[in-house]
């Protein structure tokens, strides 16, 4: 459960896509970020822009001024991180073959799931929310149709002369 927030915690929106950025792939996969940037070179074709592409520039220094990122001080100033989607992050258990990059590839995968499944449940507790607002709107309207009914049964009343002088409703005594 903690590798999962940890895991979920390295996961960033970057142009509506969530991604993972190399330096914390490296760390958590127990390499150092050149290591897993010169694989990912070696392997450039497994690579197309929708599983991984580099930050730009304005990108990269949001990100720095929003997150408290380690990485900044590290690496240079000319090279931008990458960044992986899913299927990126998928690829990269093709790439690094060590044990531990495999069962921390597992990790992350079932940490993009867990994610969805959040996003698919919260999806679904707003569709039930959008309905008991509207159910509760056709009551609003029909509570203030009787609150209506009694007022004007109240004012027809209070213009007869007496309640105890009124007709009575119901049974009468012979």
């Amino acid at each position: 459960m903690m590798e999962l927030k940890l895991i979920a915690s390295k996961i960033y929106e970057i142009r509506a896509l969530k991604v993972m950025l190399d330096f914390d792939l490296a760390e958590l996969y127990g390499v150092e970020t050149r290591v897993l940037n010169q694989a990912i070179l070696r392997n450039s074709s497994r690579f197309p822009p929708d599983f991984m592409f580099r930050l730009e520039e304005s990108e990269w220094h949001s990100m720095m001024s929003q997150f408290v990122i380690s990485s900044q001080m590290t690496r240079k100033r000319s090279s931008l991180p990458y960044a992986f989607t899913e299927h990126g992050v998928t690829m990269l258990a093709s790439v690094l073959r060590s044990k531990t990059a495999i069962m921390m590839n597992v990790a992350i995968v079932r940490t993009f799931i867990a994610m969805k499944k959040s996003i698919i449940d919260m999806k679904d507790v707003a569709d039930q929310l959008l309905n008991i607002k509207e159910r509760i709107g056709v009551h609003d309207v029909q509570l203030n149709e009787i609150y209506t009914a009694i007022e004007n049964l109240l004012d027809s009343n209070a213009n007869q002369k007496n309640w105890v002088d009124r007709e009575r409703i119901g049974f009468r005594k012979a």
